[in-house]
Formats: structure tokens, C-alpha cells, sequence
């Protein structure tokens, strides 16, 4: 069993309270209480540089800055259909023209306008007067001023142009197509007017160069209309000669050749519908004379007034000769000589019928030829139309020849009478939208209260440093006092006890003993207190229930257990070291399977949270990850109210359970990075004001450098001593490996708990 008759760690140190390690022999208290002896000499010292500050502030030139804004728009003003500019494609684009712009602004045509409108080459702050000599200088004395030359005009202005370049800073506003025009110079007025001047000058070069620049596009149109047009009279002379002499003559639609075939065809089909027509017509008459026995039945005969009239009397003469034979005899002459008539008038009337039956014949014969002369004029024009539409196909390709020659005349002609129009108009979008005013307060030196306070500082520092330098040189400046405690560290004491040894006995010949804690507390993690489910059993909806991880939990409705008690007397030992209005650290640390450890620190988490803590337990453990590959797919991300739990490549956030536990898995990372990490992480959680209580599950034995310092960020430790493992031997090794962090050692918890109840359940079913 474990033996506590002193407490663990009992460092031979000094009771007074101790002192910053010495730097190099020199102890920064020695160093204050030298600082304090001179602090007249380093008062009159910081006093001296103060003055000698405002001094110099006063000395220096003021500048003042006058701004004036400028809304550069680069989608300019659409007046025509068509621009000779493009519009910008997108925003990037158009950032890049205002950008642009800003550096026309300080441009040398820009500038040098505004030069020679405010005669900067004569004021003497940007050089003016400089270039006379020696003897202008003596001549100017006398009134008399020499006219200087061209050359000598131009280097002026460059040294204008170099100063005023100085003073001026063009700023173009992030997002927006605004830009800042500011000037700087010793004069408020100067400065103001400056600044208004380079803006009107920017936009009248803006409104001259866009004037030119469509002046030349105008120049370039017309020089090409001449070309265009001599190009178009050939090709539309050489369309006019090629059908005249093919013959392509007609209407806007068609040709005349056409027209006369349509023509024919119609013709020759109306012949041939006469030619059927007095064929049909003198079969008829022929078939009539060759049946009937009247020659006058056939219907040309009845329409006729002439037949019509010998038939009439062909009529009476029957009717005569019918009467006549019933009163006289077969040979009296009147009969002979009616029948003689009777007969008379139907020869006549054959010999008419016969007369239309030679008509419809000669009208046959006429039709005929009619169609057969038809004929032969429409394959005339037939095979003219094939000639034609050969030569057709080198007519198509002349006129497109002549299309596209006005086609591109026409354009041409149009986007020159439009650039010409457009020269007068000024398209830029450009304005000015604030004036500079005349500025108010200098812009440099500062004021002079920051002088003094910097020459103050500059003053006090350096005269501290040369006292301190003094000091070091002057020889036994630096003598030990003999009232000087001597002091021992945690490390010191810790090498002097033997491994196995669970108590501290005080030195004979050292000084005398103080203890840093009073004896941890020792608590019993007991079947009694813990209760067992499968894990995952009854796992609802997607809120983490650290009780149904498979891991003995405690039991819920026992709040006078021991183990809480126990682990209630911990957190208070532990409130006493950390900061006030902070949350309190702790580390669970243990020796032997990592298991037993995580368990304990999820039981001794759950304590906290039964007592209405809000508790962050942080798997600390970077060999194992068991705590965070059993929650790695359950619950909720919490995203924290600074963020600060976003660690890694990979956004590890912690994960909040309905047991007012919230876990933030391990990073997967290099030790020291993932220390790192952890101890944000803390830092983070102790001034966040999310949770009371911050538990780090581990980190595993062995300790690297990068635990170490992890320990060192916490308010103290726990060590889980399990019963499978002999738990004086464990403890023993646990201290070894602490250290000096030993003294944070606030409780112990013996875990008594049989991790062969897990695999005898495993089988079971029941929730």
C-alpha cells in the first residue's frame, strides 16, 4: 500500500519568496534596486531627451495634406450604338482600368499641365529659381532678369515635375471606383489648390487623349474609304460587262431568257390543247358524215344559219312533196319536180356539211404546225438557258464580289461618320466628386506631446542602460551579498531521493523544509461506484451519451459517493492554484494499459458534470487515441465562441454530449505540434468562459520534452494507479518522471475496477 507520512514533494527551499533566476551573476533584483538608487539621473536623463524631442519637432518643416476624391467609372457613357472603346468583360477587368487611371493621374502629361497652369517651376518649395546662378542671382539684385532658354526652361520643369511626383499619393479605395488625390506641401493653401488642380487636369487629359484617340480612328476610317470605294465601282464595272455580254438582261427577279421560256412553255401548252381540240373536233364531223344519214345532225351544222336555213326548207319541201303524192300520181310533173327540189336541197345540204368538215380539217392541219413550230422556238430557248445558267455560275461569284465589296464600304463609311460625330462628345464617366479644402492640421511632424513621450522613453531607456553598463564595467560592481539566501531547486532535492523511496527526510546540515502542497488526496474508483453498458446501446438521434461508450461510468442518483467526495476535495485544491476567474486544469496521468487511464479521466470528468460543471476533457494522449477513436463518429461538433478549437489541417472540433461533457479529440500530428496545439487550446478555454473545469485525458507514458510542457500549462495533476499493477512501484515511477512537475501532484485515484466484468458482458444483450 502506498505510504504518505510526509508530503510527496518536499524542495529544501528558501521561505521567503524566491527571486527570477540570476542572469549571468547579476540577479534582476539587483538590478531593479540599482535602477531605483539612480532613478533621479534616469528622470533628468528621460527629461533632457524629452525637451530635446520637442526641440527637434519644432524644428522640423510641417506638411500639410490636402485630398481631393475622384469617381472614376471605367463603363463609360453610351451615346452611340457602337463604341469605339470596349467595354471592360468582368470586375477584375474594371479594377485594372481604375488602377490604370490612378496611374495617370501621376502621370508626366498630367502633371506637367498642372505645372504650367500654377507656374510651380517658379515657387521655390518644388525648386523654382534654383537654375539662375550665381550671376542671374547677382543680375536679379538689380532688377534685371535674364530670359532663360528652352533647354533651360525644360530642366526646370523636370525638377518640378521630380518634386511635385514626391508629393503627391494617389490611393484608389478597395471595392469601390473611387480615387484619393493627395498632396502634400508647406503651405495649406498650396496643398488644397495642388491637389484640385492635378484633378481638373486629369480629366481634361482624359476628355483630349479619348478626343485624339478617336480623332486618329476617324483619320484611319477615311484614308481606307478611297480603297474601299475605287474596289467597289471595279468590281460592280466588271458585273456590268460580264451581262452584257452574256446576255443577262431582265427584270430585278428574273431574266428575260427566263421569261421567254416560261413563256413558250405556257404557248405550246395552249397549242397543244388547240391541237387536240380540232382533232377531237374533225373526228367528230368525219365519224357524223360517215354515220348519220342526216348530213346536217352534227352540231357545227345546227349552229349554223345557213343550214339551219336549208333545212328549214328542205322541211317544206317534204311537206310539199308528202302532200303532192297524196293527190297526184307517181309520174305527174309537179310531183318529179318537188322531189327534184327535195333532193336538190340535200345535196346542198351535204355539200355544207362537207364545207365543215374540210374547215376542222384545215384547222387540225393549222394546229399542228402552230405546235410544231412552238416546239422547236422552246428547245431554241432551252438550250440558251443552259448556256445561261453556266455562265450564271461566274455572274453569282461577281456579285458576291460586289456585296461584300459594299458591304465593307458601307460599314466603313458608317463607323467613320460615327467616330467623327463621336470626336465632339465626351463619353468618360470621370467626375470629381470632392474638392481638397484646405487642410487644418499638419499631417507631419506629429504632435508634440508623442515627441516628448518618445524622447522621454529613448531618454530614460538609454541612460538606464548606460547605468547598468557602468555598473557591469566598473570592477566589483557586482559583489554577492552576504544576506543573499541560497536556494534549492525541485530538481536538486529530486536527485537526492532514492527511487523507491515514498518519503522525504530534511537534511541535517540544510536548511529547513518547506512544503510547496499538502499530501494529495487518495480516492478508490470501485465497482460499487460505476455501472457497465454496451456501447452504442440506445444511442438516439446524433447527441453524444458518454454512459453508453461500452466504459463503466458512474452511477447516476448517488451523490454522497466517496469517490465524488473524494474528487470534490480535488477540484477545490486545485481552484487554489489556478488564476482567479479562470477555468481550472487538470491532467490524468497514469501508468500501465493507456484503458484504465482513460476510463478514470472519463469517471473523474463525469464527477464534475454531476456537480453542474461545464467540463472540456481534451485527449492528450498522442500513442493511443483510444477516448477519441470511440467518439470519433458520435455526437455533434461544438463550435467554440473564439474558434479556437479549429487545430490542424483538419477542423477537429469538440464534441458536445448530453452529460455536460464536451470532448475534443487528438490531433493526429507530431508531439510538439500537437502540444502545441493542446496548450492553445487551453489557453483558449481558461479566459473563454465556456466551461469550469478543463480535464486532459493523458498524455501516456513514456513523457516526451513536449508532455513536460504540457504539464507545465496545467493547475495540477491526478495519477491513476491501477490494482492490477503494483501500485507503490507505479507511483514511484510516476514521480521519477514528473520531476520538478512533481509538485502538482493534487490527487491520486486507485482504480479498482476489473477490466475482465467488460469481457465477461460483452456477450450479453440488455441495455
Amino acid at each position: 500500500m502506498l505510504i504518505y507520512d510526509e508530503p510527496i514533494n518536499q524542495a529544501k527551499l528558501d521561505p521567503r519568496p524566491a527571486a527570477l533566476p540570476a542572469l549571468g551573476g547579476f540577479s534582476v533584483l539587483d538590478l531593479v534596486q540599482l535602477l531605483w538608487r539612480r532613478k533621479i539621473a534616469i528622470a533628468s536623463a528621460a527629461l533632457l531627451c524629452a525637451c530635446i524631442a520637442v526641440a527637434i519637432g519644432k524644428s522640423l518643416t510641417p506638411k500639410y495634406t490636402a485630398t481631393a476624391q475622384l469617381y472614376v467609372d471605367p463603363r463609360e457613357l453610351q451615346l452611340v450604338d457602337r463604341e469605339l472603346t470596349p467595354r471592360a468583360p468582368d470586375l477584375s477587368g474594371l479594377a485594372m482600368v481604375v488602377e490604370s487611371q490612378g496611374r495617370v493621374i501621376t502621370s508626366n502629361n498630367v502633371l506637367l499641365q498642372v505645372i504650367r497652369e500654377t507656374h510651380l517651376e517658379k515657387d521655390p518649395e518644388f525648386g523654382g529659381g534654383s537654375g539662375k546662378g550665381l550671376f542671374g542671382s547677382l543680375l536679379g539684385l538689380f532688377g534685371i532678369e535674364l530670359r532663360p532658354t528652352a533647354e533651360q526652361r525644360k530642366l526646370v520643369e523636370m525638377a518640378a515635375l521630380e518634386t511635385l511626383i514626391r508629393h503627391i499619393n494617389v490611393k484608389k479605395t478597395d471595392k469601390t471606383f473611387i480615387v484619393d488625390i493627395e498632396v502634400w506641401s508647406i503651405d495649406p493653401a498650396k496643398a488644397a489648390m495642388l491637389s484640385n488642380a492635378i484633378a481638373k487636369a486629369y480629366l481634361t487629359e482624359s476628355t483630349q487623349s479619348q478626343a485624339a484617340r478617336v480623332r486618329r480612328a476617324t483619320s484611319d476610317l477615311s484614308s481606307r474609304l478611297t480603297e474601299l470605294q475605287e474596289r467597289l465601282r471595279n468590281a460592280e464595272n466588271t458585273l456590268a460587262v460580264y451581262k452584257a455580254q452574256n446576255n443577262f438582261v431582265g427584270t430585278q427577279d428574273t431574266l428575260i431568257s427566263d421569261q421567254q421560256l416560261s413563256a413558250s412553255n405556257q404557248r405550246l401548252a395552249a397549242a397543244r390543247a388547240l391541237t387536240l381540240d380540232a382533232q377531237a373536233k374533225h373526228d367528230q364531223i368525219a365519224a357524223s358524215r360517215k354515220t348519220s344519214a342526216d348530213a346536217g345532225a352534227i352540231p357545227e351544222a345546227l349552229q349554223s344559219p345557213t343550214i339551219a336555213n336549208l333545212r328549214s326548207q328542205y322541211a317544206e319541201a317534204r311537206k310539199r312533196q308528202a302532200e303532192l303524192q297524196s293527190e297526184l300520181g307517181p309520174r305527174h310533173p309537179a310531183l318529179r319536180q318537188m322531189e327534184k327540189q327535195v333532193e336538190d336541197l340535200r345535196r346542198t345540204i351535204g355539200e355544207e356539211t362537207d364545207r365543215f368538215l374540210q374547215a376542222a380539217k384545215n384547222d387540225l392541219t393549222r394546229a399542228r404546225d402552230y405546235e410544231a413550230s412552238l416546239n422547236k422556238a422552246l428547245e431554241t430557248q432551252k438550250r440558251q438557258s443552259v448556256q445561261m445558267s453556266q455562265a450564271a455560275v461566274r455572274l453569282r461569284e461577281l456579285e458576291r464580289d460586289v456585296e461584300a465589296s459594299r458591304d465593307v464600304y458601307q460599314s466603313f463609311l458608317k463607323r467613320s461618320r460615327e467616330t467623327e460625330e463621336q470626336e465632339t462628345l465626351n463619353t468618360s464617366s470621370a467626375r470629381i466628386i470632392g474638392d481638397a479644402t484646405v487642410p487644418q492640421r499638419r499631417t507631419f511632424p506629429p504632435g508634440m506631446a508623442l515627441f516628448a513621450m518618445i524622447g522621454f522613453m529613448l531618454g530614460g531607456l538609454a541612460s538606464a542602460a548606460w547605468i547598468i553598463a557602468v555598473e557591469r564595467l566598473t570592477p566589483g560592481a557586482n559583489p554577492v551579498r552576504p544576506d543573499t539566501p541560497v536556494r534549492t531547486s525541485a530538481s536538486s532535492a529530486a536527485q537526492n531521493r532514492t527511487p523507491a523511496a515514498a518519503t522525504r527526510q530534511p537534511s541535517a546540515t540544510s536548511q529547513p523544509a518547506v512544503s510547496l502542497i499538502a499530501k494529495p488526496s487518495i480516492t478508490r474508483l470501485q465497482e460499487t461506484d460505476v455501472v457497465r453498458t454496451l456501447g452504442g446501446i440506445l444511442a438516439t438521434g446524433g447527441t453524444l451519451d458518454v454512459v453508453k461508450l461500452g466504459w463503466p461510468t458512474l452511477r447516476a442518483g448517488f451523490p454522497l459517493m466517496t469517490f465524488l467526495n473524494s474528487m470534490r476535495e480535488i477540484r477545490t485544491a486545485l481552484a487554489t492554484r489556478a488564476a482567479k476567474d479562470t477555468a481550472p486544469v487538470m491532467a490524468v496521468i497514469g501508468a500501465g494499459n493507456g484503458e484504465d487511464r482513460n476510463i478514470a479521466a472519463l469517471n473523474v470528468a463525469l464527477s464534475a458534470a454531476r456537480d453542474g460543471a461545464r467540463v472540456l476533457l481534451i485527449d492528450a494522449d498522442q500513442k493511443t487515441y483510444t477516448l477519441s477513436n470511440k467518439v470519433a463518429h458520435l455526437g455533434r461538433e461544438e463550435t467554440g465562441r473564439l474558434g479556437w478549437l479549429n487545430i490542424g489541417a483538419k477542423a477537429a472540433r469538440a464534441i458536445k454530449s448530453a452529460n455536460g461533457i464536451s470532448i475534443l479529440p487528438a490531433l493526429k500530428a507530431s508531439d510538439t505540434k500537437a502540444s502545441d496545439t493542446i496548450r492553445k487550446a487551453i489557453a483558449q478555454a481558461r479566459i473563454g468562459g465556456d466551461y469550469d473545469l478543463v480535464v486532459l485525458d493523458g498524455p501516456a507514458m513514456p513523457w516526451s520534452p513536449a508532455d513536460h510542457a504540457l504539464f507545465d500549462a496545467t493547475d495540477g495533476l491526478v495519477a491513476i494507479l491501477p490494482v492490477k499493477l503494483d501500485i507503490n512501484e507505479s507511483m514511484e515511477d510516476i514521480i521519477t518522471a514528473l520531476g520538478e512537475t512533481e509538485c502538482k501532484l493534487v490527487g491520486v485515484v486507485i482504480n479498482e475496477l476489473n477490466p475482465t466484468a467488460v469481457n465477461r458482458q460483452r456477450d450479453k444483450q440488455y441495455a
